[in-house]
């Protein structure tokens, strides 16, 4: 048989049972979209939460005071509570460590914050010009805290868009209105532009001020800073730049046991590695799940096939008698099958794609669609046709034509 007799009596089977064909491709269209949807969402988040984390700053590393002490089965908590990271610290950093761009220490903690009859719980940070820099931070209204702010202890706040509507209401001026921390009066110089949500933090949701007011007004000590901030020239250097800074604070702090330092150095670019990992890892376990009713139309398909091996047996015999091959059988049913599963893959893939670009239009998800993920499963599509088609074609190819001649 050539390839046009076998394309002609694919097409004149499938369409002789019009229902039961398009009942089987159900399961595959099915399938095919679900794998496709449950794939866009977990790499949709793997691509949301990378960036949310390089949002927070660029070639990043953070020191935060205090020794881990470990609970139970592993949790950990005491990092950044305790004061052994001092100012000195932070100048001796600046002054000794290479292929640093800026450093930016920061005093942070959660206090009630009142304005005109309004109140929130919101994070208060002390900061110094270089966390704009650090954090990439813009001011989108107003200006940032400046030098002159710091040396002076200013009573001046920059306020975040969630903080500024939560105070004084959507659409009205934040700049130049003044609110009060820990009962003390700042005075609004600026808001920041939106950044969003990282994880469990909002950064939209807190308030900047001088880090020597934040040390005077609000720590009591200009001792001692909460966390550091530093912003590597490159990323290349960053894992030197975070062995640099250990070493260095193991000999300023006189630690004799290296395992338990009295502070965590962490690199960005670890972290970002890490939650990409997991973000993976959770596309393959969705993807798995939805590839389950994969196989389950295959099994229809091979159900439907072997059905229909039956209910032409007199008509293999026929061709069989007159000099049809086992080959040309085969290729036959083998065709009908594939064929199901491609075409209901197609459909598959357009659904998938469809439902896949709803859900992020309504806000309800987002997800992001790669060619890869198609192509993978169209591809799936067409091997499953190959796999669950085969035993029935090589059950149609090997009926006896005489047997097959008497079948009623």
């Amino acid at each position: 048989m050539t390839t046009k007799d076998i394309l002609h009596e694919t097409i004149s089977a499938l369409a002789a049972n019009k229902v039961r064909t398009t009942l089987t491709m159900l399961g595959i269209i099915i399938g095919i979209s679900s794998v496709i949807i449950m794939v866009s969402i977990g790499q949709g988040a793997q691509a949301s939460i990378t960036s949310r984390i390089q949002s927070i700053g660029a070639n990043l590393i953070t020191v935060s005071p205090g020794a881990t002490r470990s609970f139970g089965y592993g949790a950990s908590t005491g990092r950044g509570s305790a004061k052994t990271l001092t100012t000195e610290d932070v100048t001796a950093i600046t002054a000794d460590v290479k292929n640093i761009n800026a450093v930016s220490p920061e005093v942070t903690g959660r206090y009630q914050v009142t304005a005109k009859g309004t109140n929130t719980n919101t994070s208060v940070v002390g900061v110094m010009p270089a966390y704009t820099t650090v954090h990439n931070t813009s001011v989108g209204d107003g200006v940032f805290i400046s030098d002159q702010d710091v040396q002076n202890r200013t009573k001046v706040a920059v306020i975040g868009p969630t903080t500024a509507s939560d105070l004084f209401g959507d659409g009205v001026e934040a700049v130049g209105q003044t609110l009060r921390i820990n009962g003390m009066e700042f005075k609004v110089i600026g808001v920041t532009a939106s950044k969003g949500t990282s994880g469990m933090n909002n950064q939209d949701d807190a308030i900047y001020i001088p880090l020597s007011s934040a040390q005077l007004f609000l720590l009591g000590s200009s001792a001692y800073v909460t966390s550091l901030s530093i912003s590597a020239t490159d990323s290349s250097v960053m894992t030197q730049v975070q062995t640099d800074i250990t070493d260095l604070l193991i000999t300023r702090h006189k630690i004799k046991d290296v395992t338990k330092p009295d502070f965590n150095v962490q690199n960005m670019a670890d972290i970002v590695s890490t939650a990409s990992s997991i973000t993976t890892t959770f596309t393959y376990l969705l993807g798995s799940v939805a590839g389950i009713s994969l196989v389950v139309g295959g099994i229809g398909i091979m159900n439907m096939m072997l059905t229909t091996v039956t209910e032409r047996t007199r008509e293999i015999g026929l061709r069989k008698a007159i000099g049809a091959k086992r080959r040309d059988i085969s290729f036959q049913f083998l065709a009908e099958a594939v064929a199901l599963t491609v075409v209901g893959g197609a459909i598959g893939v357009t659904l998938g794609w469809i439902v896949s670009h709803i859900v992020t239009a309504l806000g309800i998800l987002t997800t992001s669609i790669s060619s890869t993920s198609v192509i993978l499963a169209f591809g799936v599509s067409a091997f499953i046709g190959i796999v669950f088609g085969y035993y029935p074609a090589r059950r149609a190819s090997r009926l006896n034509p005489i047997e097959a001649l008497r079948y009623e």
